[in-house]
Parts: C-alpha cells; sequence; structure tokens
C-alpha cells in the first residue's frame, strides 16, 4: 500500500509561486515506478500536469505548464516537490499527487494508481 500525504497549497496573486510536496509512505512490498501531479478545476476533467520517472529522474510536463512548473523528488526523503511559478487564474485547482508501480507514460492518467487527498491552490487575478 502506499499512502501520499500533500502540503503547501493555499492562495497567491497571479504571478506569485508556490511550492507544492507530496511525502509518499511505502507499506509491504511496493515499489513505485513513477510519481506524477494531477490537478482538477471545478467542472472540468482530472489532468497530470506533470511526472517523474523515479530511475533515472526523467521528466515530463503538459504544455499548459511547461516552463513555469518544475517537478522534482528528494529520494532520500521520498518527498516529491511541484513547484508552481509565474501562476495564472487558470491555475486555481485542487492539486493530487500520484504514484504508479508500472511502467507507463508520465501524462497518462491511467498510469497512476496511487492518489493523495488534495491540496487547493487559488489564483487571483
Amino acid at each position: 500500500q502506499v499512502q501520499l500525504v500533500e502540503s503547501g497549497g493555499g492562495s497567491v496573486q497571479a504571478g506569485g509561486a508556490l511550492r507544492l510536496a507530496c511525502k509518499a509512505s511505502l507499506y509491504g512490498r511496493v515499489s513505485l515506478h513513477s510519481m506524477g501531479w494531477f490537478r482538477q478545476a471545478p467542472g472540468k476533467e482530472r489532468e497530470v500536469v506533470a511526472g517523474i520517472y523515479i530511475g533515472g529522474g526523467r521528466t515530463k510536463y503538459a504544455d499548459s505548464v511547461k516552463g513555469r512548473f518544475t517537478i522534482s523528488l528528494d529520494n532520500a526523503e521520498g518527498t516529491l516537490y511541484l513547484q508552481l511559478n509565474m501562476l495564472k487564474p487558470e491555475d486555481n485547482a485542487m492539486y493530487f499527487c500520484a504514484a504508479s508501480s508500472d511502467p507507463g507514460n508520465l501524462l497518462d492518467p491511467t498510469n497512476y494508481r496511487y492518489f493523495g487527498q488534495g491540496t487547493q491552490i487559488t489564483v487571483s487575478s
């Protein structure tokens, strides 16, 4: 089993920055292949905004956040981060940490099996 706990959400003005963290706890014989960040805005489907392979650290980003968001992983601490810069009102959403124990495309939502409870980001114009 995998437990994911996010932190770091909040309110910020457009152009501002936030940093999200996700602490991963593994129980039993589970190993992870990749981790990522999703977001879901009201009335919209959940989308993957960034993903990272645990072995090697290769990353992928959705076009909507490329150049503004940075995903990183501290393996020693078991913590995934998302640095969000140049935030826009359209970034308003609940942000979720996710993890996968299977090889797959980082931006494919079906790749992920484990999810955190989410943390809200509100960007005001």
